[in-house]
């Protein structure tokens, strides 16, 4: 079932899944190196423990997925997801970062943008988009995301929120013409 799916991305990246197996397998060397005499020391358990980490980003950021909605956004990786109800989006546009902040690492990251606090689902091989949000979502005011095709996801977004804008004027909450309001009747 589609659900009135306007648009559906699977983003992966071959080379942020090898990093982060790499790491998985570095660490994993570090600590067997450290328990090579038969009891590992603190140090070891360490690197055990960021062998954990990196192979739990190995798997769980694999793949984001990108679902829009006549009613939503949703972005899901791995065992994390998050909903935009289009209702709340104030502004759609590419994300313009230095490279700096750019390249800080894929997965999912919290971080400040001129002032916004973001929350950001992202591959460092592909561009993002940026939605700025008109009610805040906890302290998060923004949120962008990586996609292989962000003209077409902006394009999208804009016209599926411009609808949504469309249906609130048309239907007044709680009016009788209110779809919400006529399904209980």
């Amino acid at each position: 079932m589609t659900d009135g799916l306007l648009y559906h991305e699977r983003v992966s990246s071959n080379r942020t899944t090898a990093l982060f197996l790499a790491l998985t397998l570095l660490f994993l060397l570090l600590f067997a190196w450290r328990a090579s005499d038969g009891r590992p020391d603190a140090l070891g358990w360490v690197f055990l423990c960021f062998s954990a980490f990196f192979l739990f980003y190995t798997v769980n950021y694999r793949t984001l997925v990108i679902r829009l909605t006549p009613e939503s956004l949703k972005l899901t990786f791995g065992i994390f997801t998050w909903r935009v109800p289009l209702d709340n989006v104030a502004e759609c546009r590419l994300d313009e970062l230095p490279l700096l902040v750019r390249m800080a690492g894929a997965g999912i990251h919290f971080i400040n943008v001129r002032k916004r606090y973001r929350a950001s689902f992202n591959f460092l091989a592909y561009p993002r988009v940026v939605i700025a949000f008109k009610k805040k979502a906890g302290p998060v005011r923004d949120i962008s995301f990586s996609t292989r095709r962000p003209d077409d996801v902006l394009r999208l977004v804009q016209e599926a929120v411009a609808a949504n804008r469309g249906d609130q004027r048309e239907h007044p909450t709680g009016s009788r013409s209110d779809p919400a309001v006529s399904m209980r009747a």
